[in-house]
């Protein structure tokens, strides 16, 4: 049986999931939880294979901050992202902070049963849109990308180790607590970043740090 945490704000959410996957499809509910602190303290507790995570959830800790947290104190419980937010900008964050799989809550019953399996089983999972659009951006970095050497080759090992940072969802000041630099210079190297790789925001750099294999879904 696949050990699942759910884990959103809304206790009729959580508790029309527990009724829908319980003890069907190799699906074992273990816990509820209403926000992200909850959560983390239901998975030491419980040990679940699977935590279907809502993001928001204004009272307590938001399901972005509770996955990472989580992803860092047990590696191999994996997080499926289960949201309204049809946005490329969380999608990135979420995959750079180590989700494994992302999914809407209009999805149909039995898409959510097979992104539970699929993520359970150590794979990733992203809904139909999210990987089309993945694809449409790598076709399109192929064609304008042309030949001669990637940009990536251009970046110093510094900001190749400050990219790794921000693509796994890191903040300035946490990159610069952990490098023991201060936070104007992670700003400067993330300037650099942009500048060399042609890129504007931060799901930029996340989708550039995945095609170039800098990011593992766990």
């Amino acid at each position: 049986m696949i050990k699942l945490l759910i884990c959103d704000d809304h206790a009729v959410v959580r508790s029309g999931l527990a009724m829908l996957l319980d003890g069907k499809h190799g699906i074992q509910v273990v816990g509820e939880a209403s926000e992200g602190d909850e959560a983390i303290a239901l998975t030491k507790e419980l040990s679940p294979d699977v935590v279907l995570m809502d993001l928001s959830m204004p009272h307590g800790k938001d399901g972005m901050t509770a996955t990472s947290e989580l992803k860092k104190l047990s590696p191999d419980t994996a997080v499926l992202i289960l949201t309204m937010h049809d946005d490329e900008e969380y999608l990135f964050r979420a995959i750079g902070i180590g989700a494994s799989g992302y999914i809407l809550k209009n999805a149909p019953h039995d898409e959510l049963v097979s992104a539970i399996q699929c993520v359970a089983s150590g794979d990733a999972y992203l809904y139909p849109t999210a990987t089309k659009k993945l694809m449409n951006d790598y076709m399109d970095r192929i064609r304008n990308g042309g030949d001669g050497a990637s940009p990536y080759d251009t970046l110093s090992d510094r900001e190749k180790e400050i990219l790794g940072w921000l693509a796994k969802g890191y903040t300035n000041k946490e990159i610069a607590a952990n490098l023991y630099i201060s936070v104007k210079t992670v700003e400067t190297h993330k300037s650099h970043l942009m500048d060399k790789l042609g890129l504007k925001s931060r799901p930029d750099l996340v989708k550039f740090a995945m095609k170039k294999g800098l990011l593992q879904f766990e």
